[in-house]
């Protein structure tokens, strides 16, 4: 966007004044630019001079009338003296009015500026309408006060418009304003309704640090480029759109004292450190949203719309500004140092989002269809054995870790640039905020995954986790993925209970059966008899030891291991210790299992 050139200033003025109506407080007098061939303003000429003066203008001249004061039948007789006959309105060629007022109403509907307009520092005492004038050339209207209401309704502006630290005491109306350049309502104060609907920015506009006391319109608004309301402060209720822009829509810095609802379809928001004073809602499309350090002290929500936005006169909004869009979904690109406590989510892509530095994470409400980003899929192979990432739900922060670690399995996002560096120590409490909001709306599967992620990152912390801890949860994320996953649970507990069979069957059952021996002894002169009954020790196998029965045998025995029985079955002595660990190992297995399985259906 090009600058507009500065213009002069009250200091340093380019014109020697009239100087009528000198007093001792006023050694200067009046400040109108002379007239060419005149020693006096228009508005000191004597009218005779005047009559001539206007009499030789032709539409398209140059003008310059710094400084001088109008009233409105002086406006109105230099207007008529620029009149195009073909059309009937005014044309004009360079315009300059620097530090004029105007102390009646200046109605300038219709006309045409032909080169440079420049208003500034002019004082409108009445209304100054512009309705449907056309600026050829660049036009300024910097640090002047409209004191009355500003109309330029339907006025096409076709290079740059400056109206940087003007002040619009009444009503500001543009609407249906074409500007086709650059404009600039920098530092600009509108003390009443600022009205923008079906205005067209072709150009990038800019409303840095102004200030809207009163209704801030831009229904049916488009923007060609970025709109920047960068560091604006909005002291009513406002309602900002429907709009659509093709830019950037730049609310950082800026402050919302009222309710306020901002409905816009743009391909990027950005509200950095913005401040919102009360309720908000806002409703978007195509946008990618940056509210990082946003604060906001009331219940404020960010939604997707399905549907293009329709308008209070019942005509959907046309997107056409946003046609090579990829679609027309929502996407939050950082929360960071937000307090989520009020925030409520809708319907929006979180895939990308930076969640680490988010205060009050476990208190967010998440609602509709929302989306965050996955592991990589298929299988990757590390060195020479396989690795294979269960599929779950993981956060954009915790893809930039992984995708910087050696080896890094193809599929894990780099980080953006900005996203700085986020470790396992930062993201645990993370995941950990998000199960317990999601434990919180009674969607205990949905807690599951980011426990998940919970535990990844503490068992990959080498800082706030001991060694000790870390090996034990390897072990809980080998055996059965935290008590999640239920297959690896149910395969650990089949390898198990194979290897225990195969055991059983190679050593751990006797050659045969142990049969019960009965020994007697007579005593001497006849008497009672006493028989000792015993069994012999079980004998190790020898000979073909895998067999059916003897498959039958050790199933019997692996399966009551399972539920934590004991078969009854004679056993060697190694076998017996094969049935000891059996017995402790199988149900613990089964055990993750059933918890696995509980996780993934409890509600």
């Amino acid at each position: 966007m090009s600058h507009p050139s500065p213009e002069p200033s009250l200091t340093s003025l380019s014109w020697v004044p009239c100087g009528h109506g000198t007093t001792p407080e006023d050694p200067v007098g009046c400040r109108g630019v002379d007239v060419p061939g005149h020693t006096a303003c228009l508005a000191h000429l004597a009218d005779a001079e005047r009559d001539a003066y206007l009499h030789s203008l032709t539409p398209g001249t140059n003008i310059d009338h710094s400084g001088t004061t109008f009233t409105e039948p002086l406006l109105d007789a230099l207007l008529d003296a620029l009149r195009d006959p073909a059309t009937g309105y005014p044309r004009v060629g360079d315009a300059r009015f620097i530090s004029a007022t105007f102390e009646g109403n200046a109605e300038f509907d219709f006309a045409t500026f032909q080169g440079e307009a420049r208003f500034r520092s002019a004082i409108f005492k009445g209304d100054a309408v512009f309705g449907a004038a056309i600026f050829q050339n660049d036009v300024g209207f910097r640090s002047a006060i409209f004191k009355g209401d500003a109309v330029f309704e339907a006025a096409t502006f076709e290079r740059t418009a400056e109206f940087r630290v003007a002040t619009f005491q009444s009503d500001a109306r543009f609407a249906g304003a074409t500007f086709q350049g650059g404009t600039w309502f920098t530092d600009t104060t509108f003390q009443g309704n600022a009205e923008f609907v079906r205005t067209a920015f072709k150009g990038g506009a800019q409303f840095e640090a102004a200030t809207f006391r009163g209704d801030a319109e831009f229904e049916a608004a488009t923007f060609q480029g970025d709109a920047r309301f960068v560091g604006a402060v909005f002291e009513r209720a406002a309602s900002l759109g429907p709009l659509v822009c093709a830019g950037r829509v730049m609310l950082s810095g800026a402050v919302f004292h009222g309710p306020v609802t901002l409905s816009l379809a743009s391909r990027r928001l950005e509200c950095r450190r913005t401040r919102w004073s009360s309720t908000a809602e806002i409703r978007l499309r195509y946008a990618t949203v940056d509210f990082a350090h946003a604060v906001f002290e009331y219940p404020l929500t960010i939604a997707a719309e399905a549907e293009p936005f329709v308008l209070s006169y019942g005509q959907p909004m046309a997107e056409q500004a946003l046609a090579d869009a990829p679609d027309d979904g929502v996407r939050v690109a950082s929360l960071r140092g937000v307090d989520a406590a009020h925030l409520v989510l809708a319907d929006v892509d979180l895939s990308g989002c930076l969640f680490a530095g988010t205060v009050h994470l476990d208190q967010i409400r998440l609602e509709g269809t929302y989306s965050f980003d996955r592991v990589p899929p298929r299988t990757h192979w590390r060195h020479w054995y396989p690795l294979r990432f269960t599929p779950r739900r993981a956060l954009a922060e915790e893809h930039h870790w992984r995708a910087t670690r050696p080896a890094a399995a193809r599929g894990w996002n780099v980080a953006v640039l900005g996203a700085g560096h986020i470790g396992p120590a930062q993201l645990a409490p993370v995941y950990r905020a998000l199960r317990k909001s999601f434990e919180d709306g009674k969607d205990e599967p949905g807690a599951a995954v980011f426990y998940y992620g919970e535990m990844e990152m503490r068992r990959h912390d080498r800082t706030g986790t001991t060694r000790a801890e870390r090996g034990l949860l390897r072990g809980y994320w080998l055996l059965s993925g935290y008590g999640l996953r239920a297959s690896r649970a149910l395969g650990w507990l089949a390898a198990t209970m194979l290897l225990t069979i195969g055991l059983l069957m190679g050593c751990g059952l006797p050659k045969d059966s142990p049969k019960h021996e009965a020994t007697g002894t007579v005593p001497p002169g006849g008497g009672k008899v006493i028989f000792e009954i015993d069994k012999a020790d079980p004998q190790n196998p020898t000979g073909d030891r895998f067999t059916g029965e003897r498959f039958d045998k050790a199933l019997n025995v692996t399966l009551n291991s399972v539920v934590f029985r004991s078969s009854g079955q004679d056993l060697t002595t190694t076998g017996t210790y094969f049935e000891m660990a059996s017995r402790v190992i199988e149900p613990i297995l089964l055990g993750l299992a059933v918890l696995a399985v509980r996780n993934r259906v409890k509600r």
